[in-house]
Formats: structure tokens, C-alpha cells, sequence
């Protein structure tokens, strides 16, 4: 009788036993196949990071709904020996097997950089920082090497010309040296053979195209009036004029925020007082966008060689093409500043 009572319990223990083994295969099998991401969003995993902080960045956007799962099978497929950098975009519903599948493999997730309304070089070096890894110094670090512009053919003054704003694709990675690159591939890409024949009609080139649009962004915020703003500019240019520009009298102080520009202004001593000195400033004065640019390319043909902002504060202008004309409109206009006490 003790041999089958052995035999007994032999086997209910490999019974048991099969019962463990196939909770813990039903169990691994979740960890692997399950879904296990709560929901769509962006994993950033920067240079040098360790599993740890992989883990950390996934908890920081609480995409998953078991971390002890994740870290099996991490380990099962060797990825804390093969993390790559980036930002990757993970779906909502991804087990663990895709969402280390997508980690490890390193084909990051391209991120939308837009830039517009921009006027000073740390200003877009904050605004790439908010989009890539790099920080807003190394960017502005770049962007004012003056031996980086001449690498690409433009001065420390018109570099900025090259960096049409835009809404581009580019990896979380990406370095301060291949954005500036790559902004010289869309520059290049931007300047078709049809601008640049408009802009030699102009009397100009592609950097002074640039440099007068961003002066035309600066006078007006009336898309329908910029293409005969951009014309009175070139008729003063081609008389040999002084193009007595406003805004770069502000860029010139540093401070586009003065309402009313003054004797004292007008006196500064700057290659950007076009009050002062004939012809186009040394660039840009900002980053002006490509609608600035088109007015330029394609400016409004006519007899206008005075412009003033109207006395209704609308954003639009009178023009003119007197003198004594022109005269006339800026009392009005000047007299509608005292009126509403604006003195600077």
C-alpha cells in the first residue's frame, strides 16, 4: 500500500506542478503579448540615459500600466546594454514586446519645430531648446559663431537671413551644428531659380530680399498692405535714399517696444539707423517669414515714396509721394499720439 500511496502523491504534486508552470507561462505571456501602454504620446530618452531613467521618463508621462512587467522583459531582450537616444512616439494599447521593440531600435519619431515670429537670435535658440535636447546656450552658441556663418558664405550681420521660419520635421536629437546644416539645405531649397530672378528685377539679392522683408514685417501687420510697403522701400532704395526705417532705429536701441521715435533715436550711432546711412542695414532685423519675403519678391509697382502709420491706430498707412503730402499725414498722426499721451 505505500508504493501507490506514493504514487499518489507523486501525482498530485506534478499536477501542481503543471498548474504553476502554466499560471507562470499565462503570466509571462502577459508580460510579453498584453497591452500595457495606457495611452499615445512622446518617450524623450536622452544621450547617456540608463534603463533607470528610461523607466523614469516612461513614469514621468504615466504611460504604462505595470512597470514589473517592462522590466522583464527589458531584460529578456537585452535592451539596458542597447538603449539608443531620441524621442520616440509610443500608442496607446503597445505591449511591451512593441514598446522595447520600438526603444531599442532607434528609429525615433521626427518632432515639429516651428519658429515664427522671431526677432533675436536667443530668442530662437529658446524655441529650438523647447522642441530638441540641446539647450538654448549651445544653440545660441552656434547661431553667434561668426566663424560658422562665413562657413556658410554670410557674415555674423546677415546669418540670420538663412533661417527662413517654417514648420520643419526634425529628430529630438538633432545637434546645434545639424540644425544650422539643414536650415542651409531649406535655404538653398527656398531660393528657387523663379525667386532669384525676381530678386535680381529687384535691384537685389537674396540676403537683401531678406533683410528689407524682415524691415516690411516689422512696419505692418497688414498682409494686404506689405507688398506696397516693400515698394516705397525700393523706390527709396533705387533714388540712393535714405530709407528711414523705424523699426531699424528700434532694432538699433534694442527695443522694438518704443511707440514713438524721438530726436534722440534718430541720433544713434549704428550701421541700422537708416536715418543716418543709405541703403539696407548690414541683415536682417528678425526672422521675417516667408509672406514677408513673397512681398518683397513680388512688391507693388508705384509712384509712392512715403508711408506713415494713420491716425486711427487701424495698423494701416497713408502714402504718399510728396513730401509736403507725407508732411501732412505724419502731423496727424503725431497729433494723434499727444492726443492719447503717447510720448514714447
Amino acid at each position: 500500500m505505500v508504493f501507490p500511496r506514493l504514487g499518489k502523491w507523486a501525482i498530485i504534486l506534478v499536477s501542481i506542478g503543471f498548474i504553476v508552470a502554466g499560471i507562470r507561462a499565462f503570466q509571462l505571456y502577459g508580460y510579453v503579448f498584453e497591452n500595457n501602454v495606457k495611452h499615445t504620446g512622446f518617450v524623450y530618452i536622452p544621450n547617456g540615459a540608463t534603463y533607470d531613467q528610461v523607466i523614469d521618463s516612461l513614469k514621468a508621462g504615466d504611460f504604462l500600466t505595470n512597470y514589473k512587467s517592462i522590466k522583464w522583459v527589458a531584460n529578456k531582450k537585452h535592451y539596458p546594454e542597447l538603449i539608443k537616444p531620441g524621442a520616440y512616439q509610443i500608442e496607446k494599447g503597445w505591449s511591451n514586446n512593441k514598446l522595447i521593440d520600438k526603444l531599442r531600435s532607434g528609429a525615433q519619431t521626427p518632432v515639429k519645430v516651428t519658429f515664427n515670429n522671431i526677432r533675436f537670435r536667443d530668442n530662437l535658440a529658446a524655441r529650438l531648446a523647447h522642441y530638441l535636447e540641446a539647450d538654448s546656450v549651445a544653440f545660441l552658441k552656434e547661431l553667434s559663431d561668426t566663424a560658422v556663418a562665413k562657413k556658410y558664405g554670410f557674415t555674423y550681420a546677415s546669418f540670420p537671413a538663412m533661417f527662413i521660419p517654417n514648420t520643419y520635421e526634425f529628430y529630438w536629437t538633432t545637434t546645434p551644428a545639424e540644425y544650422i546644416e539643414r536650415m542651409k539645405e531649406e535655404y538653398d531649397r527656398f531660393w528657387t531659380d523663379d525667386r532669384k530672378k525676381k530678386a535680381e528685377a529687384a535691384g537685389l539679392t537674396p540676403v537683401q530680399v531678406i533683410t528689407l522683408a524682415s524691415i516690411v514685417q516689422e512696419e505692418t501687420v497688414k498682409p494686404d498692405e506689405m507688398h506696397r510697403i516693400a515698394g516705397v522701400y525700393i523706390n527709396r532704395l533705387k533714388r540712393g535714399w535714405r530709407l528711414q526705417a523705424d523699426p531699424t532705429v528700434k532694432f538699433a536701441v534694442g527695443d522694438f517696444g518704443i511707440k514713438r521715435i524721438l530726436n534722440q533715436h534718430l541720433e544713434i550711432e549704428s550701421p541700422y539707423n537708416t536715418y543716418k546711412y543709405k541703403g539696407l542695414p548690414p541683415g536682417p532685423i528678425n526672422f521675417p517669414n516667408p509672406k514677408s519675403i513673397e512681398a518683397v519678391l513680388n512688391y507693388e509697382k508705384s509712384n509712392y515714396l512715403y508711408f506713415c502709420a494713420k491716425e486711427d491706430f487701424s495698423g494701416y498707412h497713408n502714402f504718399s509721394r510728396t513730401l509736403r503730402e507725407h508732411n501732412r499725414n505724419a502731423a496727424r498722426y503725431q497729433h494723434a499720439l499727444n492726443k492719447n499721451r503717447i510720448f514714447k
